[in-house]
């Protein structure tokens, strides 16, 4: 197995949103505002290479939308897809599967895209099974009035229609150990329903993709919780029994939406769980 981080873009969010109930005096401090009090965000996706599957955590933004809808996220930097998938010898067209922690735009975005005649949208994975669960997927298409504007039928239907969509099974448990697609999956509903936060074995290591449960570094301390979240108490339960465990086991966490950090390490301490160390994919893998 082979991991490769896949920098898919990066945009700006409202700081606010992004810390909910903390003051921006306090999260300033870690992830600094531009003067619309935006904060730079990530949409940093992993890619596994496991014998002749090649699996896409996450799909990033997208570049379907209009410029009116790019507006409102003050896009930045040179990363895109496709660049970042051929720096490591592939193209969309190699992938296996394509696994959605969830169905907010900034995830799922880029799993679709215009044909050449900008006439129809379709999957921009033609060779990949598109991965959800039952249980997120009705919530996505039966959107409630909070999350309904990160809902989008675009990004949505057209993987439907496809037929190219399967749903991991789940059982129950918080914890997955293993799903179908070789790695264990932590199952969290504060953020959404069902969010899946996969669980990678690789190089003796456990490597955790953190999606939204933790977003960023500025987001370790328990009552850091995204006004996005529908569930922001039940947000923090999970943070406080996954950052147990992540320091119990000693996981990597692999950071999404943090723009200047790829993974961060925590620590017990006498205020509680917080960051450790930080680290590149290079530093550790290479």
């Amino acid at each position: 197995m082979t991991l490769y981080p896949i920098e898919t873009g990066n945009f700006k969010l409202d700081g606010g949103a992004m810390f909910g109930v903390v003051p921006k005096a306090i999260w300033q401090k870690t992830n600094p505002a531009d003067t619309a009090n935006k904060i730079e965000i990530g949409m940093r996706c992993l890619l596994i290479e496991d014998g002749k599957r090649l699996i896409l955590i996450d799909t990033g933004l997208g570049n379907k939308q209009s410029d009116k809808f790019f507006s409102h996220f003050s896009l930045w930097g040179n990363f895109t897809l496709d660049t970042s998938l051929a720096m490591y010898g592939f193209c969309k067209e190699d992938i296996t599967d394509v696994f959605l922690t969830h169905l907010h735009f900034d995830h799922v975005g880029g799993a679709i895209q215009w044909n050449k005649e900008r006439t129809f949208l379709e999957p921009a994975f033609k060779n990949a099974t598109f991965w959800s669960n039952a249980n997120h997927w009705q919530w996505a298409i039966h959107p409630n009035p909070r999350e309904k504007a990160s809902f989008l039928s675009e990004n949505i239907q057209p993987i439907q229609d496809s037929g190219q969509l399967k749903f991991v099974a789940i059982n129950g448990e918080q914890i997955t150990k293993t799903s179908e697609l070789g790695f264990g999956i932590f199952y969290a509903d504060g953020h959404t329903e069902k969010q899946m936060i996969p669980m990678i074995k690789y190089k003796g290591k456990t490597i955790v993709f953190m999606a939204d449960l933790l977003p960023t570094v500025g987001h370790i301390p328990l009552p850091y919780v995204m006004s996005f979240d529908v569930r922001p108490l039940q947000t923090m339960s999970e943070k406080e029994l996954f950052l147990a465990k992540a320091v119990e086991e000693e996981y990597l966490l692999f950071l999404q939406h943090d723009a200047h950090h790829e993974i961060c390490t925590v620590q017990n301490t006498e205020r509680g769980v917080r960051l450790k160390n930080t680290y590149t994919f290079k530093e550790i893998f290479n």
